[in-house]
């Protein structure tokens, strides 16, 4: 039976929606193509019908992730709703539901350690280091940078922590210290450039 385009490219964003979610609640390693396919209804062989490898699934997958999570998260256009942010990003929420948060805390450590960089990782770091430079910090121009890594660090080491009250205390702890000024700023040229925007 042959299948419209409409239809390989509907089953694509399909089997990449669940990737995207699967690979961030369990990793790249440990998203397996049988029971990935199988959590679409389809077959192993399924797979090579949209993807010619593993490696091609997991970029496309990660560009799928970024996607739902500047969706998630657009760009603040105030004060307020950098605040809001950072508090959904530090958020016992996000921290117990990676599957459906940013790639960066689920992702970024496993594709260093693969030695597998993404270029999605950089549009990711790009766009957040830029609405975070309004932070106030002690870091100089690099605020947006400093902000960044000390959230994703924050999630990490509290989804990573047994004792539930210190899990808590990490994401309070940099929810504080990353305070918001009364405007925030447009465009700083302290953040990195954003390789989408290219």
């Amino acid at each position: 039976m042959r299948y419209t385009e409409q239809h390989k490219e509907e089953t694509r964003e399909r089997i990449l929606d669940e990737a995207a979610q699967r690979m961030r609640r369990d990793g790249i390693c440990g998203t397996g193509l049988a029971p990935l396919m199988q959590g679409v209804g389809l077959t192993h062989g399924a797979f090579y019908a949209h993807f010619p490898t593993k490696q091609a699934l997991v970029e496309a997958a990660l560009d799928t992730a970024v996607e739902q999570t500047l969706e998630r998260w657009p760009t603040p256009e105030d004060t307020a709703q950098l605040r809001a942010f950072i508090d959904q990003y530090l958020s016992p929420q996000h921290r117990d539901d990676p599957g459906h948060g940013c790639p960066l805390s689920s992702l970024a450590a496993e594709l260093g350690l693969r030695d597998t960089p993404s270029a999605n990782t950089d549009v990711l770091v790009a766009r957040y280091a830029r609405r975070l430079d309004a932070c106030t910090l002690e870091a100089g121009p690099q605020q947006g940078l400093v902000a960044l890594a000390a959230m994703v660090g924050a999630l990490t080491l509290a989804r990573s922590v047994m004792d539930q009250p210190t899990s808590q205390r990490i994401l309070a702890a940099v929810r504080a210290a990353l305070s918001v000024p009364d405007a925030v700023k447009d465009n700083a040229p302290a953040a990195p450039a954003d390789p989408a925007a290219e």
